[in-house]
């Protein structure tokens, strides 16, 4: 198996926007999309496995084994464009993986109508402002236009990971998107940082989305991490500061 997508359903969607939300600096996209299948109770449709997600299981109290994965879910919106939201506990750990995932994603949800997409991601920052930044790169100049008018600034720099390579994949396959970068210190999984992620969000998508019980995503998040050993109670900065592939 090298990455392998398991359709549950395909569900008929009303030119789809995708929401990528995977592990990342300040895990905030993990927590925004999380969030989002939560608040608009979206239904998972598809699984994702593949070799270059990390080689462990955890087996949970029920006896049965929890494994890295990834999930797309969707969400029918009566009053505007219906959504495709990418959640997971880990991107892939290799350059040949990333590419690979994304490349599947971008044929399935292709398939389904999407042609937009939207990354999450954090951007590190020692010490972030009260009032955090958001920061924006985009597919073309008129969506970079289009998310500067949210309220972002244009981001310059490197954007690692899956919110970096997603839309410049897509790009190149006629997708059009943006990257939402939020300014974290990234050595927790940080709530407040999201909390700018989904108010861009819902004024892109006309969503009225509520920023409460972030905090409780976090925990939820750091808890998932904990249960993977990838992070520990009195080792969270130094792990963190270990994903590079992360942003």
């Amino acid at each position: 198996m090298a990455c392998t997508i398991s359709v549950e359903e395909k569900p008929l969607l009303n030119d789809p926007i995708l929401i990528e939300g995977l592990p990342g600096i300040g895990f905030v996209a993990n927590i925004a999309a999380l969030h989002l299948i939560k608040e608009l109770k979206a239904q998972r449709f598809a699984r994702i496995f593949s070799a270059s997600f990390q080689d462990l299981a955890i087996a949970t109290e029920t006896g049965e084994p929890r494994t890295p994965i990834n999930e797309l879910y969707y969400y029918k919106n009566s009053s505007g464009r219906d959504l495709i939201i990418w959640y997971g506990n880990t991107q892939a750990l290799t350059t040949f993986g990333q590419y690979e995932l994304c490349g599947k994603v971008l044929s399935l949800i292709e398939e389904l109508g999407c042609k937009f997409i939207i990354t999450i991601g954090g951007y590190r920052q020692e010490e972030p402002k009260d009032v955090r930044e958001v920061y924006c790169a985009a597919s073309d100049p008129e969506t970079l236009n289009m998310a500067l008018g949210l309220g972002t600034k244009v981001m310059v720099g490197n954007i690692f990971g899956i919110a970096g390579i997603l839309i410049a994949l897509g790009a190149l396959k006629g997708f059009k998107g943006f990257s939402i970068l939020v300014e974290t210190p990234g050595l927790y999984p940080d709530a407040k940082a999201a909390s700018y992620a989904i108010n861009i969000l819902n004024k892109f998508l006309g969503l009225n989305v509520s920023s409460s019980g972030l905090d409780l995503i976090a925990e939820e998040i750091s808890k998932i991490l904990e249960s993977f050993g990838w992070v520990k109670a009195q080792e969270k900065q130094k792990k963190w500061e270990e994903f590079k592939w992360f942003v």
